[in-house]
């Protein structure tokens, strides 16, 4: 049987519908989208899933990336406002939100975000002295995103975080850092240890007070009673007592031999004087005892003590 036009024409027909259906028929995966030009122009952007584009005519221009991406920072040296030189390397976090921008408005885009980064970098922490900028990481890395985020938006892109990992001064600095911290200890330990011993001191002092003036205290406190039995004794002379006076002065003589007799220094104590006076003054202290005591009971006297009676032997011829 013969074949007709016709029926070579359909197979061809249907050959080139599948292969223009093929063609327009475009699969974009999760966390990407793609760009869409039409004789070299940009028309539209795929979202993921399955998309149709006119064949032939369309072609997919950037295929870009929308996930959350991780930019590292190499190390790159920077002079401080003080000219201390260190050595800084970052990280930055970047997404892609419009996808016509990041592949039209700039051309490599990792490059330009990599050198932008390192240019703030310089550029802020320049602008700062090393003890500062040791310790207010938190205020650089705020600095930073906000400076590099506002660079980038015109791009498409949004820069999520930068992050300063590693500041390294030099050794030779590292070594005058350490010798200013001890000596700083050294100055705290040393104003504690004054401010210690200023209040040990004070209080010292307080204590030799309190104690001055309770012994002021008590030896105006002895005073007064020794005033208020001198009136007495005086009240007593003045009326003709004889018995105190006795008294008064037995109590002086026996104060002052108790004393010299008590000298360390001393080894034989001579006490010119007469033993009756004495005994006169102690029996005139004992009279007072019973005219103050009388009222109460009667107060038996004192007994003189006979002397016992030495035996000498008698001595061999």
């Amino acid at each position: 049987m013969p074949f007709t036009g016709s029926d070579i024409l359909i197979p061809i027909l249907v050959v080139l519908v599948l292969l223009f259906l093929f063609a327009g028929i475009k699969t974009v995966p999760q966390g990407y989208n793609h760009t869409v030009e039409r004789f070299g122009r940009y028309t539209r952007t795929l979202a993921p899933g399955l998309n149709l584009i006119v064949p032939f005519i369309d072609r997919i221009g950037a295929k870009m990336n929308m996930m959350e991406q991780v930019l590292d920072v190499p190390t790159q040296e920077v002079i401080t406002r003080d000219n201390a030189i260190v050595g800084v390397d970052g990280i930055a976090f970047y997404q892609v939100l419009n996808a016509a921008q990041a592949a039209y408005q700039v051309s490599g885009l990792q490059n330009a975000i990599l050198n932008l980064t390192m240019t703030n970098i310089r550029t802020v922490m320049g602008s700062m002295d090393l003890d500062e900028l040791l310790s207010n990481r938190d205020a650089i890395n705020e600095r930073l995103l906000r400076v590099v985020d506002q660079a980038a938006h015109p791009w498409g892109i949004k820069i999520t975080r930068v992050e300063i990992k590693d500041i390294n001064p030099p050794a030779n600095l590292v070594d005058s850092m350490a010798r200013q911290m001890m000596a700083e200890r050294n100055k705290r330990a040393q104003i504690l240890e004054a401010e210690g011993l200023k209040q040990a001191q004070v209080l010292q002092a307080e204590g030799r007070k309190e104690a001055a003036f309770r012994d002021a205290e008590a030896r105006e406190r002895s005073a007064e009673a020794e005033a208020r039995a001198t009136q007495v004794v005086s009240e007593a002379i003045a009326q003709g007592d004889v018995q105190a006076i006795n008294y008064f002065v037995a109590q002086k003589y026996t104060e002052a031999l108790a004393k010299i007799g008590s000298s360390s220094n001393n080894k034989i104590v001579l006490m010119p004087f007469e033993a009756s006076s004495l005994i006169g003054s102690l029996g005139g202290v004992g009279a007072i005892a019973r005219e103050v005591f009388g009222s109460e009971g009667n107060v038996p006297a004192p007994r003189q003590s006979a002397r016992t009676p030495v035996v000498r032997a008698p001595d061999k011829e």
